[in-house]
């Protein structure tokens, strides 16, 4: 793979669910070692395109590629080994079990990641290094919003899907989350696909930009090309 190469490619992606179909011909790159936010209203296709190249939902038609290797008939789990990870709406977690006991899962569920891995993740979040024997259960919204981006780092992706890391959580942490998603992109060399509905959030972090409607990619480019009237226009109600 170039520097000039996405590390991630989706082309003319189509998705249905049953007979009623949500993605219609979606093509998106993100840059290699770069960040991409997808914008759009509620309900417009952004959380299925992310199942959809993390393997959640499989593609009708069109085409996902990863350092320019396919990987659209790969399970789940495979391409979390090519270096994949998802954190989902909603910070899911094992509510019983202590922090650490979570990012332990992960680590346990590959030979290859070991407490070296969990390290790393806290390194992104202290917070959490206080917090690693209290069940997730217990946990500020905050709170297991890190939790939920460390368990995924604890797989040390090449590309990190993160869908409204920033949904109902309190200012402080958001200036935390998105401290440590900058770091993740410039130190780490993480690309990320970020969807958010925090416009200035997005902004501050995004190289490239993506805004969906009723399942087709209508605006995008660099972040340079950004116009926020517009924007407003294809966000609103």
């Amino acid at each position: 793979m170039t520097a000039a190469e996405p590390i991630l490619r989706v082309e003319a992606l189509e998705v249905s669910y049953g007979s009623t179909q949500v993605l219609f011909g979606v093509s998106l790159d993100v840059p290699a070692g770069g960040l991409c936010c997808l914008m759009g209203r509620n309900g417009v296709g952004k959380s299925t395109l992310l199942q959809t190249i993390v393997g959640l939902l499989p593609a009708q038609r069109g085409s996902i590629s990863l350092a320019g290797q396919a990987i659209t008939k790969r399970a789940p789990y495979d391409r979390t080994r090519a270096g994949i990870a998802y954190v989902p709406q909603g910070r899911q977690a094992f509510p019983y079990l202590s922090v650490f006991e979570n990012l332990r899962v992960v680590a346990e569920a590959s030979p290859t990641f070991g407490i070296e891995a969990i390290e790393e993740a806290l390194e992104r979040f202290p917070r959490l290094r206080t917090l690693l024997h209290r069940p997730a259960g217990f946990l500020s919204g905050g709170e297991a919003q890190q939790l939920a981006i460390a368990r995924a780092l604890v797989t040390r992706p090449r590309l990190l899907l993160l869908d409204e890391p920033t949904e109902g959580i309190q200012p402080s942490i958001i200036l935390e989350i998105e401290d440590a998603i900058a770091e993740l992109k410039i130190s780490a060399g993480i690309s990320i696909l970020l969807v958010e509905q925090y416009v200035d959030f997005a902004m501050r972090l995004a190289d490239t930009y993506a805004v969906m409607d009723v399942g087709r990619i209508v605006a995008g480019g660099p972040i340079e090309t950004f116009e926020r009237e517009r924007m407003h226009q294809l966000m609103s109600v």
